[in-house]
């Protein structure tokens, strides 16, 4: 048994369950602070006196380094013990917040807000694998699950609080709110996370390493997502303008949305560990549906709210068993494979965000940009289904793999 399965073992305890939910209370704060800027935008631009456009850059150019910075800097930290790699990221994302919120002006603001960045580029390439290390490798699925609750909650919570506390108190206020829960964080991972968790132990690299399995994955993560934000973008224009609700109605929706996403976080996380590929090919398979659906039927006020939440719902599973399948495929080192389809992530939400915004003043509209979005979504499932063949001229890479030891 090595080293990093000695720890894992010896965490499988209180203290192993503490140390996931402080890492997902971190992706929480970090996931909140990452979009937090879209609600309070017109509060910080009158703050600042700077434009809304501006304010707008400081979540495009947040996703933009996410995706440049994350393979680069997971490479260059591959070697960091876990522990002291994770106390440090914690440490920057809680300094840097505390920066945002005492910023005398916008230039201060931005680079407050790229230093986060960086540290978020980093920490999410290395925490699925984390987590993952401390519990056997039968349990993968949910510990990604529990993980990535955390993002779920962001989106339901987080943001509409923060949102909340900066109109009420001043945009500064919900910064200070997310440093101190990157703190807990902070204090938690200290306390309790071994210093022999130099890497994910048994998860720093894939079960079934494949160079092929996970380009398929890496295809398949860019056209769903690109599709799903060509939508999802523009769903308020097309609750109000195409289904005829009406604004106040919008941020119910969103929310029913968010709360499926919690759901199916966890039903993926029980199905993935013992159906991987199926589990990952089902939640395309659904966004594929809604996104059709809505082009479809959306005009229908039942409808459009069930596709909504059915979208909140097969978003957040694909998600989960996104990350799971990394780490089960990974050619090599499964922490610059999560960095690689983070990147990848990024980018398609940035490119259908995009393609969407080109397509809106068309003769298409957000009915278009819909359309598009399932059609996308379709090129996924089509890529994704033919995984087995594009592996079948593989080789078994099983006694190839590193050690995990090593892989660190």
């Amino acid at each position: 048994m090595t080293a990093h399965s000695k720890a894992g073992a010896t965490l499988r305890t209180p203290a192993a369950v503490a140390v996931v939910v402080a890492l997902a209370v971190a992706l929480f704060s970090l996931s909140t602070v990452e979009t937090l800027p879209v609600g309070l935008l017109p509060v910080i631009a009158a703050d600042l006196d700077v434009s809304r456009s501006a304010v707008g850059l400081l979540v495009t150019g947040y996703g933009v380094v996410v995706a440049v910075a994350s393979v680069p800097l997971t490479h260059l930290a591959r070697r960091a013990p876990r522990r002291a790699l994770l106390i440090g990221l914690l440490v920057l994302f809680v300094l840097a917040n505390l920066v945002s919120a005492a910023a005398p002006g916008y230039w201060v603001l931005l680079a407050a807000r790229i230093t986060v960045a960086l540290t978020h580029a980093v920490f999410w390439s290395i925490v699925a694998a984390t987590a993952a290390g401390l519990f056997p490798p039968e349990v993968r699925g949910r510990v990604v699950a529990g993980l990535f609750s955390g993002l779920s909650l962001a989106g339901v919570v987080g943001v509409p609080a923060g949102t909340w506390l900066g109109q009420q108190f001043g945009w500064r206020v919900p910064f200070v709110v997310m440093s101190a829960f990157g703190f807990l964080a902070l204090v938690t991972v200290t306390a309790l996370l071994p210093s022999t968790a130099l890497g994910g132990g048994h998860a720093s690299v894939g079960a079934e390493p494949s160079a092929r399995r996970f380009a398929v994955l890496m295809v398949t993560t860019a056209l769903v997502i690109c599709g799903v934000f060509t939508g999802y973008t523009y769903i308020t224009a097309f609750l109000t303008d195409v289904t005829g609700f009406s604004q106040g109605a919008v941020a119910p929706l969103l929310l029913a949305s968010g709360i499926a996403g919690i759901a199916g976080t966890y039903v993926a996380g029980a199905f993935v560990d013992r159906h991987p590929r199926h589990t990952m090919v089902l939640a395309v398979g659904l966004l594929t549906a809604t996104m059709l659906g809505l082009y479809l039927f959306g005009g229908a006020r039942p409808a459009a709210v069930c596709l909504v939440a059915l979208l909140g719902f097969s978003m957040a599973s694909m998600t989960t068993s996104l990350q799971s399948r990394i780490l089960q495929v990974a050619p090599g080192s499964t922490e610059i494979a999560s960095a690689v389809g983070s990147a990848v992530f990024n980018v398609g939400i940035a490119g259908g965000s995009l393609l969407g915004g080109l397509l809106l003043p068309t003769a298409l509209g957000v009915e278009g940009a819909v359309l598009v979005g399932g059609v996308l979504a379709v090129g996924a499932l089509a890529v994704l289904l033919g995984e087995p063949w594009v592996a079948r001229r593989e080789k078994p890479r099983a006694d190839r793999r590193p050690s995990p030891v090593s892989a660190a």
